[in-house]
């Protein structure tokens, strides 16, 4: 049998700065549904579906504690960004050292 797709990979989940804010809170400390919406202004039935975003994506877990859901980061899925971006690194660094041979040619 096999396994379903992703509905969301972790390029989808972060491409939302919303759901990149609550990454970093996450990653400060595990929280509530509530504790995480204190810092938006959004609403919370928003919240919630940010959250089912990232959780679809592998991003973040949740564990029942009493009455709430506790969200806690699960990064492993931001290596895939993360090698995405470095293999890019390589014309950053090009493009800095044009900047200073060009700087530096000027003198």
């Amino acid at each position: 049998m096999m396994s379903e797709a992703p509905k969301h990979d972790a390029f989808q989940a972060i491409a939302d700065s919303s759901r990149r804010e609550m990454l970093k809170l996450l990653a400060e400390r595990d929280s509530s549904i509530k504790e995480i919406s204190d810092h938006f202004t959004i609403s919370r039935t928003a919240i919630v579906k940010h959250l089912k975003v990232l959780s679809d994506a592998s991003l973040v877990s949740d564990r029942k504690s009493g009455r709430e859901k506790i969200y806690s980061l699960q990064p492993a899925q931001l290596l895939e960004v993360k090698e995405w971006v470095s293999y890019f690194e390589q014309f950053w660094d090009n493009k800095l050292s044009m900047l200073k041979h060009m700087v530096e040619e000027e003198d």
